[in-house]
């Protein structure tokens, strides 16, 4: 039991029937790393070390194992990373169909329209036409709706509203239509969406409604996809949530619970600890112990300071250096009881940014990286990439807020991280990266 830190677990969720691992799909690099390899090559950089946030980003994939694929039902799969690859194993539409309600008419029948016709027995959306019409269409021409099969020998659609009366009579009656129709018009061909045996979606990708819908119509409904990561989030320092006049909120824990609930992680455990490491490790390591998490997210306690109770207690395990951007440069990537712990800074700015570059892409899902215009001009930094908070315009990126990794107020309006490579003084009308939200 973890008695002195406060440790919030969180409810525990079934992932689905697990399969074996998919070596083409893991969390990070979706290959096997050997960790202890990993932190051998870490820990030899220096603390005075710059990496690229491009290195940073490999290390951390590397560090980090592959997830299990698991089967889970069709309805629960929006936000989820496809395992494997999809084959349309039916064709999308199965048949030819209707795309209007209407009249079917023969290639003898629309080669004599405009013309009157006797009207034959009406097909509802669903209606085997075989039943009604086992030789195909005969003298008369067919009531449809939208969606029925159409008729053996079916050349063309005339949508009810081109006849005379626009209604649909009794079997028998006498219809004008009042246009020619041009052969294959309004029939829906079938395969014309999907042909069966092409590829549909690929292994990696993240499932949306309309995936959702072309699975179902596959009727596929169970989908392999790759298991949530799932992540103890640990924040604290003795200042943080003090009730004291020195105390400082802790912005940090809620807000990384809800990055990883938009990324697609699960939160099994929040912890908070204080400045002592002794504490920080055997609160950990019951964490560790009770939830088994694929990884560890720390935010604050990496830097230079007396206090820094993160990089204190995992001296030795792991990295602790500096990436070459601001906000977020001071970055930890160590291992604790095996399980990979990615450290980001304390600063909320700095915490939000590092999780969208450094842990959303390996652990979750994340949007695609754009290349867009600047909308304004924005001086950047003489020696550092500078990600600023930004909003996506009819202008192109938009700059909100100040550059500063405290302000986390003013990030309130954005919804894309605008890099500005150095040394900056980029103008209006310069393509820059954007990393959407």
């Amino acid at each position: 039991m973890v008695s002195r830190a406060v440790v919030e677990k969180l409810s525990e969720r079934g992932c689905g029937d697990a399969l074996a691992p998919d070596p083409c799909g893991g969390a990070g690099s979706g290959k096997v790393m050997d960790f202890h390899a990993v932190q051998h090559a870490i820990t030899a950089d220096s603390m005075e070390g710059m990496r690229s946030p491009e290195d940073h980003l490999v290390a951390v994939r590397e560090a980090v194992p592959p997830r299990r694929v698991v089967a889970v039902p069709l309805v629960d799969t929006p936000g989820r990373i496809l395992a494997r690859d999809i084959i349309a194993q039916h064709p999308s539409p199965r048949f030819d169909n209707s795309q209007m309600d209407g009249f079917a008419l023969s290639a003898q029948q629309v080669s004599q329209a405009p013309a009157e016709f006797s009207v034959g027995e009406t097909l509802a959306a669903g209606t085997d036409p075989d039943g009604p019409y086992p030789s195909g269409i005969g003298d008369r021409i067919v009531p449809i709706m939208t969606g029925a099969k159409v008729p053996r020998g079916t050349a063309a659609i005339v949508p009810v509203e081109a006849c005379d009366p626009p209604s649909f009579p009794a079997p028998g009656a006498m219809i004008r239509v009042t246009t020619a129709p041009v052969p294959g018009q309004f029939i829906r061909a079938k395969g014309s969406d999907i042909a069966a045996g092409q590829p549909l979606l690929r292994a990696g990708t993240v499932l949306g409604p309309v995936a959702v819908g072309v699975l179902a119509g596959q009727n596929l409904a169970d989908v392999e996809v790759l298991e949530r990561a799932r992540v103890i989030i640990c924040t604290g320092g003795a200042e943080i949530g003090g009730t004291g006049t020195a105390g400082i909120p802790d912005a940090n824990g809620p807000m990384l619970e809800a990055l990883c609930e938009r990324a697609g992680i699960e939160v099994v455990a929040r912890l908070h600890t204080d400045d002592d490491p002794a504490r920080l490790r055997a609160d950990l390591a019951a964490a560790v112990e009770s939830c088994s998490p694929t990884a560890v997210i720390t935010s604050g306690g990496i830097s230079a300071g007396k206090f820094e109770v993160v990089r204190r207690m995992l001296a030795g395990s792991g990295w602790f250096g500096h990436v070459d951007q601001q906000p977020g440069g001071p970055q930890g990537l160590a291992s604790f009881q095996g399980v990979p712990v990615i450290c980001l800074p304390g600063n909320p700015v700095s915490t939000l940014v590092s999780f969208r570059l450094f842990v959303a892409p390996v652990l979750g899902t994340a949007p695609e990286t754009l290349t867009m215009p600047l909308a304004e001009d924005t001086p950047g930094l003489p020696t550092r990439d500078q990600f600023l908070r930004g909003r996506l315009t009819t202008r192109g990126a938009q700059p909100v807020g100040g550059a500063g990794s405290h302000l986390l107020a003013q990030a309130l309006g954005a919804d894309c991280l605008i890099r500005i490579p150095a040394p900056g003084g980029l103008v209006a009308g310069d393509h820059v990266q954007v990393h959407r939200l």
